[in-house]
Formats: C-alpha cells, sequence, structure tokens
C-alpha cells in the first residue's frame, strides 16, 4: 500500500469545506459600501452658476487663475456674491471647508457667511470664516451662533502668510466645535449646537454688506457629517 501523501489529503478536505457563513456553492456575501454622507461642492471657477445655483454679483469680482483651476477674485471693496441657499441647515453635525486665499486689507473680513431666514427678534442663526489681517499675516476666525450657542473659534497667536492658497476648516462632531488651517488645528470648543433653518449665503462679504473681503475663494465644501481632518480635501496634506 503506497504511503498516503497528507498535504494532499489535507488540501482536498480544504477545498470540500464552504465559505464560512455560506451555504455549499453560495458565494460569500460582500460587506457593505461604505456611505458616503450628503455632500455639496461649490467650485468659483465661474460667475454664472455655484453648485448648480445662480449667483446675484454686485461689484465686479472678476475670474482669476490659480494653482487650483479658475477662482473669483474680490477687491474688498464691494465685491460679493449672493447664493440663495444654506448648504448646512437641517445638519446635526456637519464639516465647512474652502480654499481661498487672503490677500490683505481691513483687519476684519467675513468672506463665506452662511446665514439662516428668521423673523424678526431670532438668534440670527448662521455659520460663517472671517479672518483677522494683522502685521504679519492673519489669524482665522470661524464662527457659529443659534438658539443657545454663540461660538467664536479665535487663536490670535496662529499667524498665517497673506497671498498664498490656503486650506480651511470647522467642524462638529457632536460634541465639540473645531477650526482647521492646513489640517492643523485653531481651537475647539464644546459646542450645544442644534440644526440650524433654512436661508442663504454671501461669499465675499459679510450677509448684511459689511467686512468685505480681499482675496479669492477657489472652492467650498459643506458635509452633512463630521470628517476627520485626514479626511479633508485638503491639497497641503
Amino acid at each position: 500500500m503506497p504511503p498516503i501523501d497528507r498535504r494532499r489529503l489535507l488540501g482536498a478536505a480544504a477545498l470540500a469545506l464552504p465559505a464560512v457563513g455560506c451555504a455549499p456553492g453560495q458565494t460569500p456575501a460582500r460587506p457593505p459600501a461604505p456611505v458616503t454622507p450628503p455632500r455639496t461642492v461649490w467650485t468659483f471657477d465661474n460667475l454664472e452658476a455655484i453648485g448648480g445655483l445662480r449667483p446675484r454679483i454686485e461689484g465686479a469680482p472678476v475670474l482669476i487663475d490659480s494653482p487650483f483651476g479658475k477662482a473669483v477674485k474680490f477687491d474688498g471693496v464691494d465685491d460679493a456674491l449672493f447664493i440663495d441657499r444654506h448648504p448646512l441647515a437641517g445638519a446635526t453635525t456637519f464639516t465647512f471647508e474652502a480654499l481661498f486665499r487672503p490677500d490683505g486689507g481691513a483687519f476684519e473680513q467675513r468672506w463665506l457667511h452662511l446665514q439662516s431666514d428668521e423673523p424678526d427678534g431670532g438668534p440670527g442663526t448662521r455659520i460663517l470664516f472671517e479672518i483677522r489681517v494683522v502685521a504679519g499675516g492673519w489669524y482665522l476666525d470661524a464662527f457659529a451662533k443659534g438658539a443657545g450657542y454663540n461660538t467664536p473659534l479665535i487663536d490670535e497667536t496662529k499667524l498665517h502668510p497673506l497671498g498664498v492658497w490656503t486650506h480651511v476648516a470647522q467642524s462638529f462632531d457632536g460634541t465639540t466645535y473645531r477650526s482647521y488651517v492646513n489640517g492643523v488645528l485653531q481651537a475647539e470648543v464644546p459646542l450645544a449646537f442644534t440644526p440650524q433653518p433654512d436661508g442663504r449665503s454671501s461669499v465675499g462679504v459679510r450677509i448684511n454688506r459689511v467686512n468685505y473681503f480681499n482675496g479669492a475663494v477657489r472652492e467650498a465644501r459643506f458635509t452633512r457629517a463630521y470628517t476627520p481632518p485626514e479626511m479633508f480635501a485638503n491639497p497641503f496634506r
């Protein structure tokens, strides 16, 4: 009688076993695909349609070239875009990113403002990005305000150079509100956030036409979920 080839015997036995969790002859089930949270992207590469919406133009913003494609340049005097949408309205957690270039000018500049529509006497519900221009550069001011909260994120010691394309972000994960520049944390605080009603947005100025922005904006991203910084659409990481 020839000797038994144990390796061949074990291999045959393994082939005869069904896949774990499957009946014989069935294909193993694939894991579910990851769910992509709802996201809106506004690309400022034209002045006719931003994120599928037609902006109202004031002043004379112009298109310029950037390392990432066309962008909209604002003069810091009277240039602005107004868009009839608050892209984070109703979100319980969120991530708000933007790619922009500040070029100097006035100390206080509000350049991306999401405003809820409210009756007179409302809390002035909004989420926004501002900068403060000082000797040596600028620092970020991210801000969220609504019923029961009024929260700026500012660190005056974290300065960044003017005239340089920069990625900024702010996020809320359900408990903590954070801001970032090029993926680096700037400030964080606990926040009792509540979802914001529908509304509108301004780019290049505060919604009431003060604090005009001198610089350019290429893109804004609005994700209705928390995104960790390593997952930002940050071209500088």
